[in-house]
């Protein structure tokens, strides 16, 4: 009769286990973060911040401390981010001058074939007015 009851109890415990799980409508993964957004904050908590930012320890004496890893990888991909900014607001700002001077530059062709044609004479240039 023992041997019976371990599978059984084993059974109506795992029943009870998937009974009670709580259903939820929203993601997991935001965890928080339209709220971190709402006000101002990263979407991550450890994208950016005191947290992040600040050292976690300082010497008593006031000396440096040392870079840790990920400060200098952070580092090194915020440098790199900004140069890649620097550079695609460099070829935007460099687009838009060929923009205009290409527009520039058709708009003086159409003038210069506008003075071109043909002027109206005599009398029907008169009527006109």
């Amino acid at each position: 009769m023992e041997k019976m009851a371990a599978p059984w109890r084993s059974l109506c415990f795992a029943a009870l286990k998937h009974q009670y799980r709580s259903f939820s409508s929203t993601s997991w993964a935001q965890a928080g973060q339209i709220w971190r957004l709402s006000h101002g904050l990263p979407a991550n908590g450890s994208d950016y911040g005191p947290m992040t930012d600040l050292p976690d320890w300082s010497y008593a004496d006031g000396r440096a401390r040392p870079t840790m890893k990920g400060q200098l990888r952070r580092q090194t991909e915020r440098t790199e981010f900004a140069r890649r900014v620097v550079s695609l607001s460099s070829e935007v700002d460099m687009g838009m001058k060929h923009w205009q001077e290409t527009k520039e530059a058709e708009n003086q062709k159409e003038q210069r074939r506008k003075a071109l044609l043909l002027k109206a004479k005599g009398n029907s240039k008169l009527k006109k007015k």
